[in-house]
């Protein structure tokens, strides 16, 4: 049953938030938001009445919004219980294995470091919905600011395991150059190249490739399949342990 509408929001230039509302009580969250104006403009063209920021982690591209939308709404800000001294205005720090109720909707949290120390994801499990910031992208994840190859492996790893159908709902339109390289490391991956026919379609129409499917995102993200033999001898590493598969999978896109 899904319990909530999400309104896709581009914003700087590759951002994007989400307004995410309860269909049984009307409350409000937006995810991640970069900037105010917009939001506050997509919320007034709605008629929807903004009760809730959900941020993922501290970087000024997903809190940049925080107090000025705070001030305009009222709103209650929350976010990441390990890293709540830099999230502006916060007043709810969640951490891993605990419940966030969006009126009826609940979001499931977890700890997802890696990116930074103190990154969370949520998890509506009703609605098939993931909201997961920087750690996940589609077909890629994020880069390792402030942890390490294990931490971000490990964390991968918690989202890995959700449900097919569930949409991932992460923060940059980076589908594209992410599928590029992905190619270049497991390019003998036939569902993977159909993506990228597929994602090339839809950016060349100016449509977004988020949401994707965690099944997608299994079958077809490099930084998701550190543990299978044919991507471990993509970078020369074959029957290697996948941590170490995944460390040299992130060093050759960081500098692709």
């Amino acid at each position: 049953m899904n319990r909530i509408d999400v309104e896709q929001i581009p914003v700087l230039k590759d951002n994007y938030v989400y307004l995410v509302r309860d269909r049984s009580t009307g409350k409000v969250g937006v995810v991640d938001p970069a900037v105010s104006e917009p939001i506050l403009e997509r919320l007034a063209g709605l008629g929807w009445r903004l009760t809730h920021i959900l941020n993922t982690h501290h970087h000024g591209d997903h809190v940049g919004g925080n107090l000025a939308i705070k001030a305009a709404t009222g709103c209650t800000v929350v976010g990441p219980k390990a890293d709540r001294d830099r999230i502006p205005g916060i007043d709810i720090a969640l951490g891993d294995g605990e419940r966030f109720r969006l009126g009826e909707a609940e979001a499931e949290i977890f700890d997802v470091p890696g990116h930074t120390r103190g990154h969370i994801a949520y998890w509506f499990r009703d609605s098939d919905a993931l909201f997961c910031g920087d750690t996940l992208f589609a077909c890629g994840c994020g880069r390792l600011f402030e942890g390490t190859p294990q931490q971000m492996w490990t964390s991968l790893g918690k989202l890995r395991r959700l449900p097919d159908p569930t949409r991932v709902y992460c923060a940059h339109e980076y589908t594209q150059s992410n599928i590029r390289f992905a190619l270049s490391v497991d390019g003998g991956n036939a569902a993977l190249r159909e993506r990228s026919r597929q994602v090339d379609a839809l950016r060349a129409e100016g449509r977004p490739t988020v949401p994707s499917t965690m099944a997608e995102e299994r079958a077809t993200n490099p930084f998701l399949r550190a543990d299978q033999p044919d991507l471990a001898r993509g970078v020369g590493l074959a029957a290697s342990d996948p941590v170490a598969v995944f460390a040299a999978v992130r060093k050759a896109k960081d500098v692709f």
